[in-house]
């Protein structure tokens, strides 16, 4: 059980940034159908600084601040990617869902590219990503313990906690604070009031002194910035650290999640929970005894994330609430 709340934690925090990566975006008016192709680029270049790190012969022991580096790198990345979204919307006033779905296409193709010129592959990889940037309790003051008999000191054994220090990464606890502090930042700050007025009334939001195509690039780049992000940590606690052409759908599915969540924070986070479990059975079935028990196809648990996603959306689209001026381009002199 511990294990399958770890798994699903893991897959639930890149799903919940990157929802809200989405939110940002489409709260200021922009949609964002690119989230797929950010996190390719911010996984991709996330993957690509720490190799290159570890190939120079950084050491092992200051792993923790390469990871860092690294999620700085990935969401940089984003957000750069993220203005060909901004520029296409803002300043040419084209088909939003058209530029998000062409930077989508381009993005697996760019990263495919840029590996092959590097190393002649189609992907990266983190020379043992597991080993490098997995926290065990001991990592959190927690001493180990030695056998009875004798032996070789091991790791403690700190049960249902386990589930916070053992076999983590330290990118869930960042995640978790910055999905938090992001959310306020949304709800209950003047820049996120403005924010939101830019995607629910932008006439109105300008004629107070906003200026709505500013407002539009910011919330563009921080949301290429957080998808960035949750693309570089996908890759790294689901994926082995491997990034290549695709995110396995992650982008379109923390769509589905932001809208089943209803473009708000807390609902996001709780319909994350539910896909990062429905995920967490797709990729873990055969771990569970009972599911491997079943004899049920291993094509059918790996379908199970995409099939709630359509039963999902099917039943509570209707009610969903979208910001009102969202895929519209601003015009001042309209009213």
């Amino acid at each position: 059980m511990i294990t399958l709340i770890q798994s699903t934690i893991l897959y639930m925090i890149p799903l919940m940034i990157v929802a809200l990566a989405g939110v940002f975006a489409e709260r200021s008016g922009i949609i964002n159908i690119a989230l797929e192709g950010m996190m390719i680029i911010g996984a991709f270049v996330g993957v690509l600084c720490v190799w290159a790190v570890q190939n120079a012969g950084y050491p092992k022991e200051q792993a923790q601040w390469l990871l860092l580096l690294a999620m700085i790198v990935s969401a940089f990345a984003g957000a750069v990617y993220s203005l060909l979204l901004s520029f296409s919307a803002v300043n040419l006033r084209a088909d939003q869902t058209i530029g998000g779905t062409a930077l989508n296409m381009i993005a697996p193709a760019l990263v495919v590219f840029i590996a092959r010129l590097i190393g002649s592959i189609d992907e990266i990889t983190m020379k043992g990503a597991i080993g490098w940037f997995m926290l065990r309790p001991s990592d959190f003051g927690f001493p180990m313990v030695t056998p009875e008999g004798g032996g070789r000191p091991v790791e403690q054994d700190l049960g249902f906690f386990n589930i916070f220090f053992d076999q983590t990464y330290i990118t869930t606890y960042i995640l978790i604070a910055l999905f938090v502090v992001l959310s306020i930042v949304l709800y209950k700050t003047r820049f996120g009031l403005r924010l939101r007025a830019c995607g629910e009334h932008p006439q109105a939001a300008d004629s107070v002194g906003i200026n709505v195509h500013k407002m539009r690039y910011i919330g563009t780049t921080i949301s290429g910035a957080l998808a960035g992000l949750g693309g570089f940590v996908a890759v790294l606690t689901t994926a082995n650290g491997t990034a290549g052409a695709n995110i396995a759908g992650l982008g379109f599915l923390a769509l589905a999640v932001m809208i089943f969540g209803n473009w708000k924070p807390l609902s996001i986070a709780l319909a994350s929970l539910f896909f990062g479990l429905m995920q967490c059975i797709a990729a873990s079935y055969d771990s569970i005894s009972f599911l491997r028990e079943l004899g049920i196809s291993k094509y059918v648990y790996k379908m199970i994330p995409y099939i709630a996603t359509l039963v999902v959306l099917a039943f509570t689209s209707k009610n969903s609430r979208a910001p009102k001026a969202e895929g519209i381009p601003y015009d001042k002199g309209q009213r």
